[in-house]
């Protein structure tokens, strides 16, 4: 578990160098704020989680599906600091988007 982790770090750590040296300033900029994001502490991280092990990606969550996701992941916590936390991800410029289909919300990953 630890050396996937470590190994992960330097795969991250060795693709921001490489665009640094010979890519793209902007990428490499990019980089940088996913390898800020890849702690994975709280309701916020657990859901940070979640996207990155691609569970919202093509297809829509309910709140109840993510909340037991969650809890099969060890993040446990009230249905109001996990509904916090996924208001926040679904903003304008957050990695959520949030769907309303009738009186239910639903979220995704944002394209």
């Amino acid at each position: 578990m630890i050396k996937d982790k470590i190994i992960k770090q330097i795969l991250i750590r060795l693709d921001r160098l490489e665009l640094t040296v010979f890519g793209d300033k902007e990428k490499s900029k990019k980089m940088v704020k996913k390898e800020r994001n890849i702690d994975f502490k709280g309701i916020t991280g657990g859901i940070r989680l979640m996207i990155f092990k691609g569970f919202v990606k093509n297809r829509k969550r309910t709140f109840n599906e993510i909340k037991e996701s969650l809890n099969k992941n060890g993040y446990y916590s009230s249905r109001q600091a996990i509904q916090a936390a996924l208001d926040q991800l679904s903003t304008p410029k957050g990695p959520l988007r949030k769907i309303k289909e009738g009186k239910k919300n639903y979220y995704a990953e944002r394209k």
